[in-house]
């Protein structure tokens, strides 16, 4: 994992995921899919980015409402907890 993340990188990978407010997933369960996803776009943040923005073109109505929950939920994860892969 990249050694220091921000919370903001941290929102972005978690809304590149598949994982959803509706779940009302614990803190263990963001960090594991934020953890999973890393490893999906092999540690590339720019590849959730591209994924962010992606999806803000194509759902702008959901956007906000996705990302604010994103990034409430990565405030819950200390960095320094991430798996190293």
């Amino acid at each position: 994992m990249p050694t220091t993340m921000s919370v903001s990188e941290l929102a972005q990978v978690l809304f590149a995921s598949a994982l959803q407010a509706s779940d009302d997933p614990s803190p263990d369960q963001v960090r594991t899919v934020i953890e999973d996803r890393l490893r999906a776009c092999h540690e590339d943040l720019a590849s959730c980015a591209g994924c962010v923005a992606q999806e803000a073109g194509d759902h702008p109505e959901a956007y906000a409402t996705r990302m604010r929950w994103a990034l409430c939920a990565a405030h819950q994860v200390d960095p320094a907890t991430l798996a190293a892969t």
